[in-house]
């Protein structure tokens, strides 16, 4: 691989987003992290942007500007946050800021790059989904906007498949991140006891999550698209709450 191709990964200063970055800088790629703060490693062909992915201005000027400096060929929606309430305390900003971070942002980007992934007749768009698109308790917000991911990367892989672009959709299940922690305690007897319910007996790790986005990332997987590929250990098709 070289450095021929560009990746802008949004959140790739820690956890999931970070472990994908160093492997995607490790085989030649450029890459760009749109974060709050900058990443906690440095590279030079790492390019740190500070920007809040909740302001849809702040996002598509940024956006803007990267596309005026870079032709990128990857970009890859990371960044997420869960907001967990019970229904009765959600409220309808919860649904709107989430649906901003998680979808607007990943317009707002994906346009900047499209004229540039066109000329070139190649592009890889990939989301970081979630299993709780399929329902968890207190994931209101979360759920709809992650269930929208998936609507949204199925309409764009059936619009920019003839013109190489793919587009598809990574979603974990439970994984060893400070989003997790931030929820179930680290070392908790209901960690435990949530990896004992997922089918592979164990929780997922960073590593999981970055193979599944090495494999559509890779210029040679431009058959698949519009796909939805859960690593969650099988709690997909099982039953299971945090």
């Amino acid at each position: 691989m070289s450095a021929d191709f560009t990746a802008v990964i949004t959140g790739a200063s820690k956890g999931i987003g970070a472990d994908l970055a160093g492997r995607l800088l490790a085989r030649g790629y450029r890459v760009i992290n749109l974060s709050r703060g900058p990443a906690e490693f440095s590279h030079d062909q790492l390019e740190n942007v500070s920007v809040d992915l909740l302001d849809s201005a702040a996002v598509t000027e940024a956006a803007a500007a990267i596309a005026a400096r870079h032709e990128v060929t990857h970009v890859i929606h990371n960044a997420g946050l869960v907001w967990p309430k019970l229904v009765e305390e959600a409220q309808p900003s919860d649904i709107t800021g989430l649906a901003q971070l998680h979808l607007g942002a990943a317009l707002s980007l994906v346009q900047a790059a499209l004229p540039a992934m066109k000329a070139r007749r190649f592009g890889r768009i990939l989301f970081n989904g979630s299993r709780a698109a399929l329902g968890v308790p207190t994931r209101t917000a979360y759920s709809a906007s992650k269930a929208g991911m998936i609507g949204m990367a199925r309409t764009w892989a059936l619009e920019l498949a003839p013109h190489g672009i793919t587009v598809n959709v990574v979603a974990p299940g439970p994984i060893q991140t400070d989003n997790f922690w931030g929820i179930v305690p680290k070392g908790s007897e209901r960690e435990a006891e949530l990896a004992k319910r997922i089918p592979v007996g164990r929780l997922g790790t960073v590593d999981d999550v970055s193979n599944a986005f090495l494999f559509f990332c890779d210029p040679a997987s431009g058959f698949v698209t519009g796909q939805t590929l859960y690593v969650c250990g099988g709690a997909s098709v099982g039953s299971m709450s945090l």
